[in-house]
């Protein structure tokens, strides 16, 4: 028997304006109760009226309750659909790019809710975020071995999106053999990945062409990249011609990687680490009188839910307002946000309120987002979380 679960009345309008998720509260549990669809089962989904409006997995237990996979009520998830959605987002990448490194697929982005699947050459990593695609492990890796017959597959299962589907974190290796080194490029400029051991699927391909707009500005500067994780900002602007760069981060593993990737690409003579608390090292930096020509922040999400927006508003104008403290009196900032929850708009505001607290004048000149290999569906706002903001901060 098919599960079905029928919707209040009105509650199709998102689903109607193309939007892929349903709430507990929206369904007719009168009608349809949903605790009695088995987690992560695939329903029917219908209108108020009855409507089939198209399939969905599901999670009883979990806030987003339905997410939508086919508006075809004919077209479950399954290997075959998998297959085509993979080929799908293929084509979209390799007419992106000339090389094999980008994030394949951005879930509800590619019309996959819950799967992230990053591509380093032949090794994929795979984020199952949600129950319904934990359920379908084995049929991704089938499909990604039959679209990509790459060398390796690795399930990087410990996202904080697991836990509110009240799932396991793992990680493995599930296909194939991983090699000593994964490698990516990345504008020209290599680097080795911890795609087991490091954070998210060990990279992030959203900041590519934040990147690059910064490449070519850096040479001859002197450089402080702040949460720098393996280097993905500062040795590429070390390799793109900066003078001195000094990459500052709390993981003394990740400094080990920064250190790695600027040897790997011969630039380890002009790339210096710092391991500590990135407020302690704004204000031990401003007490030693150092100074730089170039700022970049980016920081991890400051605010992860709606509840904490005020705080984290607060610690995205402090720490814009203490890295301005460190640029010379002609220098440039980078500041992002990966918080979706944080809007343009209030980054900006940020931005302002730290230049005007630090009584010099400031220019925006670049406002950059996630690169195209994450994109953004129309009709959900929560596709776009990545901000990026290039800053001239300047006295007269």
């Amino acid at each position: 028997m098919t599960e079905r679960l029928r919707l209040k009345k009105n509650a199709d309008r998102r689903l109607k304006a193309g939007h892929l998720w349903l709430y507990s509260n929206e369904i007719d549990t009168q009608e349809t109760p949903l605790k009695g669809v088995e987690p992560g089962a695939q329903a029917v989904i219908e209108a108020a009226s009855g409507k089939p409006m198209g399939i969905a997995y599901v999670n009883p237990n979990s806030l987003i309750c339905a997410r939508v996979v086919s508006r075809d009520v004919n077209v479950r998830l399954d290997r075959s659909l998998l297959v085509h959605r993979f080929n799908q987002a293929l084509a979209l990448r390799e007419r992106l790019f000339d090389k094999p490194f980008y994030r394949l697929v951005f879930g509800e982005g590619d019309l996959l809710p819950g799967l992230v699947v990053d591509r380093f050459g032949d090794v994929l990593v795979v984020q199952l975020n949600t129950l319904g695609m934990e359920r379908l492990g084995e049929e991704i890796v089938a499909a990604l071995d039959k679209v990509l017959a790459p060398r390796a597959i690795v399930f990087k299962n410990d996202s904080s999106g697991r836990r509110q589907e009240q799932l396991e974190s793992h990680v493995e290796v599930v296909h194939g053999e991983l090699p000593d080194q994964v490698l990516l490029e990345e504008n020209g400029v290599r680097f080795a990945a911890p795609v087991v051991d490091g954070q998210k699927t060990g990279w992030f391909f959203d900041h590519r062409a934040n990147r690059a707009w910064l490449n070519a500005l850096v040479e001859g500067r002197r450089v402080l990249d702040l949460y720098s994780y393996v280097g993905g900002w500062g040795v590429q602007a070390a390799a793109h011609g900066a003078a001195e760069v000094l990459c500052v981060d709390r993981s003394g593993e990740a400094l080990e990687r920064v250190a790695e990737n600027a040897a790997l690409n011969a630039v380890g003579d002009r790339v210096a680490i710092g391991e500590a608390d990135i407020f302690e090292a704004l204000a031990s930096l401003k007490a030693d009188g150092e100074q730089f020509d170039v700022v970049i922040l980016d920081p991890p999400a400051f605010i992860k839910k709606r509840k904490d927006i005020p705080n984290g508003e607060r610690a995205y104008a402090r720490l814009n307002r203490e890295a301005m403290r460190l640029l010379g009196r002609d220098g440039l900032l980078m500041s992002a946000s990966c918080s979706m929850h944080l809007t343009p708009e209030r980054l900006v505001e940020c931005v302002r309120g730290a230049v005007r607290h630090q009584d010099r004048h400031g220019q925006l000149i670049y406002q950059g987002g996630q690169g195209a290999d994450h994109p953004v569906h129309p009709s959900i706002p929560e596709t776009a979380y990545l901000k990026a903001l290039g800053v001239r901060v300047f006295r007269d």
